[in-house]
């Protein structure tokens, strides 16, 4: 059975939250720590904004320890921890409503978090408001945002995983979107842009939706998120899209439904690199990536990537496979000197 610590932490002040979005002042604000938790999950009840998580886990039995969050986010790896040891982690999560897709239900106010893993086991936890956290946010469509549902998963949703204490995602990519819709729906471009604060990094991969967009207008629209990002403070990254499991008889993907060239003939990913050249803007690109690695695993070992063998789908990814792409988009990240190192884990 698990153990608990359950001695109460120190006590928050709320009051002094992130000025984005500041927490409300109380006479007296309960400790955020363990008495917020069963075995299974933890909930705290505070206002959107960043925070901090820093969990100790293990105890008297072997255990291994996973933490998603909010919208089935992937917050913390799978840790092992050895009899009557413990280890300390931390991140930062960022708390919104809606807590998932943009266009999609509330969710639960507050933070939740569940305890996943083979052995689980939370020995300590304390939440507090994020004073100096960098912000990711992406802007995306289904094979990026906060899936609702198993076994969905964007890549986006895993992201989190592969961050440390002080980087936080706000993950604003929706199921079913085109740089037409999301810049038209005030639910999306119309809300994040006014959140973008100085420094922010903002991932833009918009190209699975666009079928039927002309070169012209996916360029001016292309344009238009990165120069709103811009006066915002923000920096933009142009990331292509993630190729879907489309194979020729030899095996590679070098065919239009695979690589993304649209009903009109378009090329969408080689849009999205002209545009970051035309732009000055720092390029991701994922189809390349994804491309070599799909081809690599072949016919049968890329089925696990994408959700073939569940529903024959070869364009949403499996956690796995988000969580294999997510790791390439660290990785850019990394060698792209946007993030730290030491913001980031590896493995």
């Amino acid at each position: 059975m698990r153990r608990f610590n359950i001695a109460l932490l120190a006590a928050v002040t709320l009051s002094t939250a992130l000025s984005a979005a500041p927490a409300q002042a109380h006479d007296r604000t309960p400790p955020l720590g363990i008495a917020n938790c069963t075995a299974t999950a933890c909930h705290f009840d505070v206002p959107p904004g960043t925070y901090d998580v820093t969990v100790r886990l293990g105890g008297e039995s072997a255990a291994s320890t996973a933490v998603t969050g909010e919208t089935r986010r992937s917050l913390l790896p799978e840790t092992a921890t050895a009899a009557g040891q413990t280890v300390t982690r931390s991140f930062t999560v960022n708390v919104r409503t809606p807590e998932g897709e943009p266009t999609g239900p509330d969710g639960t106010p507050g933070l939740d978090l569940a305890l996943g893993g083979s052995a689980p086991a939370l020995a300590d936890i304390r939440v507090t408001p994020a004073r100096h956290a960098r912000q990711i946010i992406l802007i995306g469509d289904s094979t990026v945002c906060d899936q609702p549902g198993d076994p969905y998963s964007g890549w986006g949703q895993q992201l989190p995983q592969f961050l440390r204490k002080g980087v936080s995602v706000a993950n604003y990519a929706d199921s079913g979107e085109s740089t037409v819709t999301y810049l038209e729906n005030p639910l999306l471009w119309g809300t994040v842009r006014p959140l973008i604060h100085p420094g922010d990094l903002v991932l833009v991969q918009l190209a699975h939706n666009d079928k039927t967009t002309d070169e012209v207008t996916y360029r001016a629209n292309l344009e238009t998120l990165v120069t709103g990002i811009w006066d915002m403070g923000g920096r933009p990254v142009l990331v292509t899209p993630i190729v879907r499991r489309w194979f020729n008889a030899d095996g590679t993907l070098n065919n239009d439904t695979a690589l993304l060239v649209n009903g009109l003939g378009v090329d969408l990913p080689g849009v999205v690199r002209s545009v970051a050249a035309a732009e000055g803007v720092t390029l991701i690109d994922l189809t390349a990536q994804t491309k070599a690695l799909v081809e690599s695993l072949g016919v049968e070992g890329s089925k696990a990537i994408y959700l073939y063998n569940e529903k024959k789908d070869n364009t949403h990814t499996s956690a796995h496979g988000a969580t294999v792409y997510a790791g390439l988009v660290r990785d850019a990240l990394v060698a792209r000197h946007l993030l730290p190192e030491e913001r980031v884990r590896v493995g």
